[in-house]
């Protein structure tokens, strides 16, 4: 018996230490990707900070758009407002409506960009219905942050093309457009004039062109990750007290119960 005891003593010893092992190490790697995306949002709260980038430097290639990614812009150009299309499903302030992405023509150049120009509330009762929005004719200037492409949703294979839709492809979109797009989208703000305005744009009230420009900041998940490393190391505490009580603790107090139990024979 004392062999055997000891065997089993040695294969749960065993088993704790690995998956105690295992259970740090993944609570480590959580903490890890909790740094690194901590270390992102000070990155892009620097680029944000950073000088206007001009329009002639957009980049022309994803790789190349990605560093330039939240960095403050500035651009001239005539709005392509026919190839207007309206992203449906998406949130502002906890409210579904629309993004309106509209191309805007870059002046001296032979290309464009998307522009993700603001949020608006759609039409529940007549969904085929489009929202009124303001899109002035000639040469605009606009300010915004440089940004991904619009994030994409779920949607079922083969929706049809139209000014209302889920996602936007910009590769198709090009092609749609008849003009190259830069890689990326700039999300547009609120020009100086509006937010100095008596009657400037707020959470619940749109902008003169019928828009509101709350945009959020990425939510990159950092709290997510230290809740996942909380349980992970939870776990590994759980597993060290479980082998600490079962085969160290009772197994003693058992034999202390035994030995001062009366002799009746």
């Amino acid at each position: 018996m004392p062999e055997q005891r000891r065997r089993r003593f040695s294969m749960v010893l065993i088993a704790t230490v690995l998956g105690v092992a295992a259970t740090s190490a993944l609570g480590t790697w959580q903490l890890n990707r909790a740094a690194q995306k901590l270390a992102l949002e000070a990155a892009l709260e620097s680029r944000e900070a950073r000088p206007e980038l001009p329009g002639t430097e957009l980049a022309n290639t994803a790789a190349a758009a990605l560093p330039q990614h939240f960095r403050r812009t500035r651009l001239r150009g005539q709005w392509m407002a026919a190839n207007t299309v309206y992203l449906d499903n998406r949130q502002m302030n906890d409210k579904p409506g629309f993004f309106v992405v509209t191309p805007l023509k870059l002046s001296g150049s032979d290309q464009a960009v998307a522009v993700q120009r603001g949020w608006v509330a759609r039409n529940f009762v007549d969904r085929s219905a489009l929202p009124a929005v303001v899109t002035p004719a000639g040469e605009v200037e606009i300010t915004g942050l440089i940004a991904p492409p619009p994030s994409r949703l779920f949607e079922f294979a083969g929706a049809a093309p139209g000014p209302i839709r889920q996602n936007l492809d910009l590769v198709a979109y090009a092609t749609e457009v008849g003009t190259p797009l830069k890689p990326m989208s700039i999300l547009q703000s609120d020009s100086p004039e509006a937010k100095s305005a008596e009657a400037k744009p707020t959470a619940t009230k749109p902008a003169a062109d019928g828009l509101l420009r709350q945009w959020p900041r990425p939510a990159l998940g950092i709290q997510k990750h230290y809740g996942y490393a909380f349980q992970w190391f939870a776990l590994s505490a759980l597993m060290v007290g479980l082998f600490v009580w079962f085969q160290l603790i009772r197994p003693r107090l058992r034999a202390a119960s035994f030995n001062d139990t009366p002799n009746h024979d």
